[in-house]
């Protein structure tokens, strides 16, 4: 009951078609064309250099007590799931 929401059978070929809105968006994509954006390769290296040390950097920063209690604080929420 629930797939005839998001889909519509097309019973001489027993193939799913599309819903209304997943081709009414297929077709304002195409209309509209736009081109996708092109990130900055230099500006992309920089970040991820910097995502890279980061978790490192702060580790260092903070006291053995610190981290311990975000251990424990990260250890509740996985066993909260």
């Amino acid at each position: 009951m629930l797939e005839r929401l998001c889909y519509t059978y097309n019973m001489s070929k027993n193939k799913r078609t599309p819903d209304a809105n997943i081709i009414a968006k297929s077709i304002v994509d195409q209309a509209t064309d736009e081109e996708h954006i092109v990130k900055n390769p230099a500006a992309v290296a920089l970040g991820r250099l910097g995502g890279l040390k980061g978790g490192k950097a702060r580790a260092s920063k903070l006291s053995p007590e610190e981290r311990s209690e975000i251990a424990k604080k990260a250890a509740l929420a996985r066993w909260e799931k």
